[in-house]
């Protein structure tokens, strides 16, 4: 496979992955581990997880990986940190290299300027963290090179100064949904849920994302990857309502399905649900004129 067909076979998985799971970069012995947790996409981080003295040791360790095998996106270092040239200096190039997640991102020229860095084939995703970036959350998303965007919820707070909940997160989410379709990108990536013992919680916190628009979520230790995945996934309850929606439209005219109107947003909404699951629905009815 050459190098223009592997990456148009990238480009896809990194838009659809669903569970997102950070590992240390300075923790090699965890590459593996994280690799087959059932993650869509493993992210080494060169940045929070890191140490300042750390930085040099983990921007090693991941581009040995990323060489001998591995496959991962690397969340780099921020623009502005002494840190972020070199990091994205090693990484351009590099087999393994899934996507480059970019923290604090709020301007769309430096977000083009490090995909002409790293290549056209590696896609960047902007992780969202601040209020500026939230306000510039649809440049950032049609800037050159950016597949998805993703949402850093805890940095996010801390900078409106805001308790992190549902009702004050909730602004921040969905200008970053609408802003991803709005630029025609990928649904973007929702944060991290902090409590990783309690499957209740991640679950909740997952399936309300994929209620707002996103299309996965950042995981901070595998246990969280199974509740992800299956909250951004249909359930088969989900297909057989599909189906049986489906199949009680045949003109293409508002219909009716267990006591709830069936009209053509209803039933394009089915027609993902199945193409989710991997299943191709019927052809929709020609439309009237």
């Amino acid at each position: 496979m050459d190098r223009d067909t592997e990456a148009r076979a990238l480009l896809p998985a990194v838009a659809e992955a669903r569970s997102w799971l950070f590992v240390p970069g300075d923790r090699r012995d965890r590459f593996g581990k994280a690799a087959t947790s059932g993650a869509d996409l493993v992210i080494c981080d060169l940045e929070d997880a890191v140490t300042t003295d750390r930085k040099t040791a983990a921007r090693t360790e991941v581009v040995r990986w990323l060489q001998e095998g591995g496959v991962a996106c690397v969340r780099i270092n921020a623009r502005g940190t002494p840190h972020y040239d070199a990091d994205v200096a090693a990484l351009a190039g590099l087999p393994g290299l899934r996507a480059v997640m970019v923290p604090k991102a709020e301007d769309s020229r430096a977000v083009t300027e490090l995909s002409e860095t790293v290549g056209p084939h590696t896609p960047v995703v902007p992780l969202v963290e601040t209020a500026l970036g939230v306000h510039r959350a649809y440049d950032l998303a049609g800037a050159q090179g950016v597949v998805r965007l993703a949402f850093g919820s805890l940095d996010f707070a801390l900078d409106i100064g805001a308790t992190e909940t549902a009702a004050t997160l909730l602004f921040a989410r969905t200008s970053l949904v609408v802003a991803s379709r709005a630029a025609r990108v990928a649904a973007p990536v929702d944060g991290v849920t902090r409590a990783f013992d309690d499957p209740l919680v991640i679950e909740a916190d997952a399936a309300a994302a994929a209620g707002l628009g996103f299309g996965g979520k950042l995981c901070i230790h595998p246990r969280q990857v199974a509740a992800v995945n299956g909250a951004f996934s249909p359930s088969e309850e989900d297909v057989r309502r599909a189906r049986r929606l489906l199949d009680s439209v045949s003109d293409g005219s508002a219909g009716r399905l267990d006591g709830e109107m069936v009209d053509r947003p209803v039933v394009e909404r089915a027609r993902q649900v199945l193409r989710q699951a991997g299943v191709e629905p019927r052809p929709g009815p020609a439309r009237r004129s």
